[in-house]
């Protein structure tokens, strides 16, 4: 089958699309590539969660309209077969605790501008099952990377997924680019590229020990984080630090790379696939290899490095409509593996 898998994660750089062949054996992707938000909608995103419920409905309903439009323009011109759309969506609340995650970006809208099936709402069955809906990512490590001891994504949060007693763990870390991005913005830029400016800062060991004291670290998995815990319980940190925004990025930077350092080193990690943007930053990588020098970290292609979440979330999708199992309990801490996404029928 041809599926576009759609992703949008929570650094808000834009939305990836890979177009991939699946099938029994394997993928093959087709053609990808990133959209970047608009000004008007990294705004309304970045600050949904404060918005009224009919606020939080219309941008529900008019994302996945604008997600529809741009599919319909990667697709444009172009002779690709495509028999179904897999779109992750944009979180907005994710509180598993209180049996809730939220994902906007509306299928139904997505297939009306599309004309094509689309399979959205990965997360909320297996939330309703009792697990942590979070993350999905590693069926598809589990199934299209095997051969690494672990995957890690830099994405707006660090999470990794690895094999240990004959069965698929998973869980966030911490958060990644989310806060480097967010503190890279007050220098006026979208990202600290390469790590550059965390590079030229100090650590500030009082702030990294508040922030390596934080008690998400000390649960156990299955465990997954979401922009409430970031802005309520890491941000305020960040923001009572007298520091300069140089020295801030070289603190987070540092906890960002101890934390993972720590999960590779206690699960004795010896080869790491590292995807997502933060595979970009240089110093990042230097320093998790650093602080754990027994681990091979690996930097694939910049195709997976980008893509592989949009690839997997196509998996997801192929997983969905084959009716199998496309969600671990065993990650996630449901009662029970189970096929999770709401299909949204095509035009006739």
């Amino acid at each position: 089958m041809n599926i576009l898998g759609l992703m949008s994660g929570t650094s808000l750089d834009g939305v990836d699309l890979a177009l991939c062949r699946i099938d029994d054996t394997g993928y093959t992707v087709i053609a990808a590539d990133t959209i970047p938000y608009p000004v008007q909608w990294r705004r309304r995103l970045a600050t949904l969660e404060q918005s009224t419920a009919l606020e939080y409905a219309k941008a529900n309903v008019e994302l996945g309209h604008y997600y529809g439009k741009i599919i319909n323009g990667f697709l444009s011109n172009k002779n690709y077969r495509v028999d179904a759309i897999a779109s992750h969506g944009h979180t907005i609340f994710h509180q598993p605790q209180i049996g809730l995650t939220t994902q906007i970006g509306d299928g139904d809208a997505i297939a009306a501008e599309t004309g094509l099936q689309v399979v959205s709402n990965f997360r909320t069955f297996d939330v309703a099952l009792g697990g942590q809906g979070a993350p999905l990512v590693p069926i598809g490590d589990e199934i299209l990377f095997n051969k690494y001891d672990a995957c890690l994504n830099l994405g707006g949060i660090a999470n990794i997924s690895y094999r240990s007693n004959n069965k698929r763990i998973a869980f966030d870390i911490c958060p990644c680019n989310m806060v480097l991005n967010r503190l890279a913005e007050r220098l006026g830029m979208a990202y600290d590229a390469d790590g550059a400016i965390a590079r030229t800062g100090h650590v500030d060991k009082g702030l990294a020990a508040a922030l390596d004291g934080l008690k998400y670290y000390r649960e156990p998995a299955p465990k997954s984080l979401g922009k409430e815990w970031v802005m309520s319980e890491f941000w305020p940190l960040i923001e009572a630090s007298p520091a300069s925004t140089e020295d801030l990025l070289a603190t987070a930077t540092q906890h960002i790379a101890g934390q993972i350092a720590s999960v590779l080193q206690r699960e004795k990690t010896t080869s790491l696939l590292v995807t997502g943007g933060g595979a970009f930053n240089k110093h990042l990588i230097t320093l998790i290899a650093k602080l754990a020098p027994n681990v091979e970290v690996i930097i694939p292609d910049s195709m997976t490095i980008n893509y592989k979440e949009a690839i997997i979330f196509a998996l997801l999708g192929y997983l969905r409509l084959m009716g199998r199992v496309n969600t671990l309990a065993s990650v996630t801490g449901a009662r029970a593996d189970s096929i999770g996404g709401v299909i949204s029928g095509r035009l006739s």
